[in-house]
């Protein structure tokens, strides 16, 4: 993975599971990494296990200012930012949309929605202006097919899945790399919070069914190469076979 060595990438969600899998893999490559989380404690104890090569940045991405402030305080602390991945996300509260909680409701758009637009348009101007930067996104099979009681996950992932093509197409003829990633059923906190629900087909499953965090993780650096250029624009899905040989994990 020698492209990423020297790379600066800004990580969101990066506390726990798929973000903190990243950060450890692209820290292990050479890249420098910003640890973007609301959890202060385990953003910086995740930055002192990484070492000079990350920072950990507290930061609520529901709130745009404080994205803002993230991207420039790793650019004033890595002199840039070459990859931002947007991986936030919220799953709770689940619940059917009768008896949602309207506040809790929007909550959740304001980080799965709101927080992908506000980590773009952080860090588009500048990418644009340099004409190069690669920008992914977490996305789910949510994005595209209805789940009982997961009205406010599904509606702000294709929201999300909307974003990501919208950004493609206004900067690729910059030289920018925009793609998603719907990574299926990820052995997270946010799998076990799935399962209390017992609502859904999704809730039932055994946690053996879900793949470890590290393959999001090694997809992710995959896509940050020349070889992933051709899925540039796309959302890349890895129940895809395919794509599980190419970034070598079959």
């Amino acid at each position: 993975m020698d492209h990423l060595n020297g790379k600066t990438v800004m990580i969101t969600g990066a506390s726990r599971g798929i973000g903190a899998s990243t950060a450890r893999l692209f820290a292990d490559a050479g890249a420098n990494v910003a640890l973007v989380a609301r959890s202060e404690n385990r953003i910086a104890e995740l930055a002192g296990e990484i070492g000079p090569r990350a920072i950990a940045i507290p930061c609520d991405v529901s709130r745009y200012w404080e994205v803002a402030k993230a991207v420039e305080a790793t650019k004033q602390t890595f002199g840039g930012l070459d990859i931002l991945i947007n991986n936030a996300g919220v799953i709770d509260p689940i619940s059917h949309l009768a008896t949602s909680n309207p506040e809790a409701w929007g909550h959740a758009i304001d980080i799965n929605l709101k927080g992908v637009y506000y980590g773009m348009r952080a860090v588009l101007p500048d990418m644009i202006a340099a004409g190069s930067g690669t920008i992914i996104t977490i996305s789910s099979g949510a994005a595209h097919s209805p789940i009982e009681a997961w009205s406010h996950y599904c509606s702000s992932k294709a929201g999300a899945a909307m974003l990501t093509a919208s950004a493609d197409k206004e900067t690729a003829t910059h030289g920018l790399r925009v793609m998603g990633l719907s990574p299926g059923t990820v052995a997270t906190q946010m799998q076990k919070e799935i399962k209390t629900s017992g609502i859904n087909p999704v809730s039932q499953l055994d946690w053996s069914d879900h793949i470890p965090p590290e393959w999001p993780a090694q997809t992710l650096a995959w896509m940050c190469s020349p070889d992933a250029d051709a899925w540039i624009g796309q959302e890349i899905s890895l129940r895809d076979e395919t794509i599980r040989r190419r970034v070598g994990l079959v």
